[in-house]
């Protein structure tokens, strides 16, 4: 089968990404945060590219590739940090290309529990909804973790008073585990469920969506994850599309369903 002309941009532009990645990192010394002598600072950047941005179990891009880059800077005594977060998306019906997160809390770690209480801000500068919605949102974020043997456990809870797209208050959950395996891989599960106030806004109804996955660093602290990813979102009720009243209502676009995804990373 002959692939077609948009398919092989799509192809071209995401090994384009991963060449640019590569030749950000290969020369890096391996992957290790910065820490800015006696300052009690450090710094941690991750540039990445991904063949899809999913957002809790939703594409931002409408299956399209990704390039993204994260950027965290905690003080060590406090606990205190700030952070970013960029990345490339697509929403149909607005012209948003680009999201950018700003991010800062707490970390510390009591009786053997990782926890960060935070907040983001999703930001996604230019977009025009036409009037419909405003597309940026706060989120307060409550997130644990704690590391027994091979496995590493994990839990978010995350409260929104006003979600994506001013669809009012936005509760989401998350479990997961990541799991040590033979040959250095690491194997990766996640469940969540995200409970929104007026899904007409939103697009889709509360769902609940999940993931598996297996990470392995191939060299220099390059990461390589794929993951199978999905969705209880029917078809029918998936995504939004300019409605009447100012609403957005399901459109059966196809970014809710079951998707493969490649992300290749580097954490300095």
């Amino acid at each position: 089968m002959t692939a077609s002309p948009g398919n092989r941009r799509l192809v071209r532009g995401f090994l384009a990404g991963m060449l640019a990645v590569a030749a950000l990192v290969l020369p890096a010394a391996p992957a290790s945060a910065i820490e800015i002598e006696g300052s009690g600072l450090t710094i941690a950047a991750t540039p990445s590219a991904t063949t899809n941005y999913l957002f809790r179990g939703i594409s931002q891009t409408r299956q399209r590739p990704a390039l993204q880059g994260t950027l965290d800077v905690q003080h060590d005594d406090t606990g205190l940090y700030i952070g970013a977060f960029v990345s490339n998306v697509s929403f149909l019906g607005t012209n948003a290309t680009a999201e950018i997160d700003a991010l800062f809390g707490y970390r510390r770690e009591i009786l053997g529990i990782s926890f960060d209480l935070g907040a983001v801000y999703y930001a996604y500068p230019g977009s025009d909804t036409h009037g419909l919605a405003v597309l940026d949102y706060w989120e307060g974020v409550l997130k644990a973790s704690k590391e027994i043997g091979d496995f590493k456990l994990m839990g978010t809870v995350a409260l929104s008073p006003n979600a994506f797209g001013r669809s009012g208050t936005g509760i989401y959950v998350e479990g997961g585990v990541d799991i040590k395996l033979p040959f250095d891989f690491v194997g990766n599960l996640r469940i969540g469920h995200w409970d929104l106030q007026k899904n007409l806004r939103f697009g889709t109804p509360d769902y609940t969506w999940g993931s598996v996955g297996v990470t392995r660093e191939l060299y220099e602290g390059i990461t390589l994850n794929v993951t199978w990813s999905s969705t209880d979102i029917s078809k029918r009720q998936c995504a939004p599309n300019a409605g009447p009243q100012g609403n957005l209502r399901p459109g059966g676009q196809h970014i809710c369903g079951s998707t493969f995804l490649a992300t290749l990373s580097r954490a300095f």
